[in-house]
């Protein structure tokens, strides 16, 4: 094992497995489904996490600032809704009422999601780093963003938003966060959208993530990521 993976799994204070950079992907899915129901009956929740260079570099930074976990789980607050509806809002906010109505669209048919990919590397296939599938102590899936303070740059949510957020779509979906890179976020959403309309739920994606429209689907519309939702069970978020 690489010993830079080794000192990042470790930091983590919990269960680890390490899958080496180059190995089929299908591994870690498979592991991450067998880890979610073992983590049911011994207390943890798994979350994968691809070791490149800027989250190693982030990780090792959030350590040296003592980085408290514990407070940001202690602090979360019931404002998951609120954030992506203020977010929306901020994001839409120069539209008129006849762009906005376009930008939401009227498409019937979008791409459906069932394996995890953040982690593939686009030249063969396989991980694109070293990764590892952490056996997280928490009670409760959105805890697990204490454990992985990922966020804060670009569009991507911060940390304490991310976890008001998570905490927010276990409740209404049963979505969990599952797979962090430097710009990937990926849920399982074994419910699917329990049964919420479509449209509400991409329009709340498109609020997490604008990339997930903007550069995310053939048309640009958020009603083609509403047909793909429906029957989805991975989420899928990219920030460029």
């Amino acid at each position: 094992m690489d010993e830079t993976t080794k000192k990042v799994a470790e930091n983590f204070q919990c269960r680890y497995t390490v899958f080496e950079r180059g190995t089929d992907p299908e591994a870690v899915e498979q592991a991450y489904r067998q880890a979610l129901d073992r983590g049911k009956e011994n207390g943890f929740w798994p979350a994968i996490i691809c070791l490149d260079e800027y989250v190693v570099e982030w990780l090792l930074q959030v350590v040296k600032d003592d980085y408290d976990r514990d407070k940001i789980i202690a602090e979360c607050k019931d404002n998951g809704k609120e954030i992506l509806e203020e977010r929306f809002a901020e994001y839409t906010e120069e539209y008129e009422e006849e762009e906005l109505q376009e930008m939401l669209g009227e498409e019937t048919e979008g791409e459906e999601l069932h394996q995890f990919s953040g982690y593939i590397s686009v030249r063969d296939g396989m991980l694109e780093a070293d990764t590892l599938l952490l056996e997280i102590p928490v009670k409760n899936p959105w805890e697990i963003i204490g454990y992985l303070p990922m966020g804060g740059w670009n569009e991507y949510p911060c940390p304490e938003d991310m976890i008001a957020v998570c905490k927010y779509w276990y409740g209404k979906y049963g979505a969990v966060p599952a797979v962090f890179t430097n710009d990937v976020m990926e849920f399982y959403a074994p419910r699917k959208l329990n049964g919420t309309d479509s449209l509400e739920a991409a329009k709340e994606h498109y609020a997490f993530c604008m990339d997930r429209v903007e550069q995310g689907t053939q048309t640009y519309k958020i009603s083609e990521l509403a047909a793909g939702l429906t029957e989805s069970d991975v989420w899928y978020f990219w920030w460029d």
